[in-house]
Parts: structure tokens; sequence; C-alpha cells
């Protein structure tokens, strides 16, 4: 771990995820209002229906957010279905880890259902 991570209050990727795609819950419809340590500028309010508004998000907490702000802010088929356009932005631990933790590789998220509920 990097002394940035540390000084950030980070720690590492495998520690910050849920275990599983399962462990998320996060909404499939309306707004979320992020907590004031995941908050950046212009980005508090999140409808979670605007895919691009969406997909900022879920960088913002896949990246700086504790576990339990993962399993409550991200949907998981919302998840699958953005992961190819959003992957690449993410940093390359963390996108390998999402990949293998929750199944998400280019082969994984080809022809997926749909969202299902929240």
């Amino acid at each position: 771990m990097s002394l940035a991570d540390l000084l950030a209050g980070r720690g590492p990727h495998a520690s910050r995820l849920p275990e599983r795609l399962d462990d998320l819950r996060g909404p499939a419809v309306g707004t979320i209002v992020l907590p004031r340590h995941l908050a950046w500028p212009g980005l508090r309010e999140c409808d979670v229906t605007d895919d691009a508004t969406r997909r900022s998000m879920y960088g913002i907490v896949l990246t700086q957010g504790r576990r339990n702000d993962i399993a409550r802010f991200v949907n998981p088929g919302l998840l699958r279905q953005d992961w190819p356009l959003m992957r690449e932005s993410l940093d390359p631990k963390l996108r390998a880890t999402c990949e293998r933790r929750y199944g998400l590789g280019k082969r994984s998220v080809r022809g997926t259902g749909p969202v299902g509920p929240a």
C-alpha cells in the first residue's frame, strides 16, 4: 500500500470491495445522495437512470468508497451493463480485482440479461 493510500485512508482494493457481486445492493432507479467523503464537486446527487452520471458515480464509489459504500450504492446489474464502458478508466489493479471477484471480464458481460430489482 502506498503512502498516499495510507494518508487517504484507503485500503487495498481487495479489502474494500464486497466479496461477491450478490453483495451489491444499490438501486436500479432513483436518486442517490453520496456522503460527503465521496462527493466530488458537482456530483453529490446522482440519478441512476442517467447512464453517464451513473458511470461517473460508480467510478468514484469503486475508487474511493469503503466496503459499505460500494455495497450500498452500486447495483450489480447496472455495474455489469456499464463495465465495458467504464473499465478502462479505472486503476488497472482495481479493474483486475473487480473482474476477478465479480466475473466482469470481457466474456462475462456479453448477453447479460435485465438489470433486475433494486
